[in-house]
């Protein structure tokens, strides 16, 4: 994976490629910002280029022994811990990153590294219910693996994907080692939520953000996967929202159906609340606790992007929104209930959802309460 290889994020990358040359390489990094954004890919190429004997011009050679092995995930001075599951498995039955890595490999080698949570989970054939985790005698194992020499690579690596996922006991597990490398050993963490992290992992980190990919990035790659027109090939840049997983599913069709499922979600929710039907939304909340714990992570994300679309309609704002279609006619006329006096607490409400969601609340409570509580906001303004 070289950085050449990698949409976007130009700036980054050659931030990365001057602290490598400049000898300034932290012990601990973490690269934090959407799957999309292209966090994973960037992690890789960073690991390939600290380690190519035969870099230049700012990127890894590429074709050397180190290059092509880094590339395919298989060097051995490179170990990878990301989030596992399995349905069916025994009770205290441990599972690590190792069993799952040939299904790991794959799935990067055709993603080319842009993999999402819900892409990896899916690929893990988790259902509805389970999610990805990362236990306590995972952090024993990556304790024992580094405390080894390296075999050939200048650096020993640890890349933690989604390290959001640890639990307490492994997250406190690994600090010591944080605080007190050993030699030439880089533990690179990527995050999708480094809020989710302990403040204690935080402060032994050198945090770099990893921004949304530019519009007019996504618009080229676009232009470049099959869409002619420029305006539709820059609205749907827009639509995606510097997020090039989601520009992939909206250039394939495969995220409309998704995307009208949420939306048809939300706009029930504000239906039902602004008419008072509780009970009805007691029922919708049911509905939405039968969706996979990663698609109600999905819904709570659209409904703050379709609020905050609301509010600037009701602003005066619509020639810089992203709406089309039904969002745009629903939204135009939901906008006068949607202002300064409550868009806030909306919003608020919806990221505390989203929080209990991801730490595995029950989904029914969560969304019976989040419809109750949304239902006493939306009225006249």
């Amino acid at each position: 994976m070289r950085f050449a290889d990698i949409t976007g994020q130009e700036e980054l990358k050659r931030q990365l490629v001057r602290s490598i040359d400049a000898g300034r390489v932290s012990h601990a990094l973490l690269l934090g910002g959407r799957s999309g954004a292209g966090i994973l890919p960037l992690a890789v190429a960073f690991v390939q280029y600290l380690n190519c004997r035969h870099r230049r011009d700012g990127d890894s050679c590429g074709t050397c022994p180190d290059c092509l092995r880094i590339a395919s995930l298989e060097h051995p001075d490179l170990h990878l811990v990301f989030p596992v599951n399995r349905q069916g498995k025994k009770s205290g039955e441990a599972m690590r990153s190792d069993e799952f890595l040939p299904l790991f490999r794959k799935l990067f080698a055709e993603r080319r590294g842009w993999v999402s949570p819900q892409q990896w989970y899916d690929r893990l054939d988790l259902g509805r219910t389970l999610r990805g985790m990362i236990a306590a005698r995972e952090a024993d194992e990556i304790i024992r693996k580094l405390s080894f020499k390296s075999f050939e690579a200048d650096y020993k690596t640890m890349l933690v994907w989604l390290p959001e996922a640890m639990n307490e006991e492994a997250a406190n597990k690994i600090l010591k080692i944080l605080e007190e490398p050993w030699e030439r050993t880089l533990f690179l963490l990527v995050s999708e939520r480094p809020d989710r992290l302990l403040p204690t992992i935080l402060s032994r980190t050198q945090q770099i953000h990893v921004p949304p990919l530019r519009p007019e990035v996504l618009a080229q790659y676009a232009q470049r996967h099959g869409v002619a027109d420029t305006a539709e090939a820059h609205r749907r840049a827009r639509l995606a929202g510097g997020d090039l997983i989601a520009l992939e599913h909206l250039l394939s069709g495969t995220d409309d159906a998704r995307r009208r499922e949420d939306f048809e979600l939300f706009r029930t929710l504000m239906r039902l609340s602004y008419n008072d039907r509780h009970l009805e939304l007691i029922g919708w909340a049911e509905e939405a606790s039968q969706l996979t714990r990663e698609q109600q992570c999905g819904f709570l994300r659209s409904a703050a992007r379709l609020l905050r679309e609301s509010f600037m309609l009701h602003a005066g704002l619509e020639r810089i929104g992203y709406l089309w279609g039904e969002e745009l006619a629903f939204c135009t006329k939901f906008a006068p209930f949607i202002g300064p006096r409550n868009i806030e607490a909306l919003v608020e409400e919806i990221e505390s959802a989203l929080a209990q969601i991801s730490q595995n609340g029950n989904p029914t409570i969560v969304f019976t309460h989040f419809a109750l509580t949304v239902s006493k906001m939306i009225k006249p303004l």
